[in-house]
């Protein structure tokens, strides 16, 4: 008999917390879905790099690393700025 995989039948979430990855995983997910949104106000807007820096009271390298996809160096305070730029409130929740 042909021995099964011990994933078979685990939710992605299972290998990825099996594998040390579920924590990277998020966190780029998450800062995805953040820089998607502010491009996507950027966008609608015709709003500039300058001039959202402006609009949410940062630099515009901030907005940069804000805006890199793959780059979770951000901080709270950027993170609460680009949500309030985008009209939304930026929660943060343990659990």
């Amino acid at each position: 008999m042909a021995k099964q995989h011990q994933h078979v039948g685990s939710s992605l979430d299972d290998l990825l917390q099996d594998t040390g990855e579920l924590a990277e995983v998020n966190t780029v997910a998450i800062k995805r879905v953040i820089a998607w949104e502010i491009a996507q106000k950027m966008e609608a807007e015709d709003i500039s790099k300058t001039k959202m820096a402006k609009i949410m009271d940062t630099s515009r390298s901030a907005l940069d690393r804000l805006l890199d996809p793959e780059n979770t160096s951000v901080t709270l305070h950027t993170l609460d700025n680009a949500a309030r730029a985008v009209g939304k409130t930026l929660r943060i929740e343990l659990s």
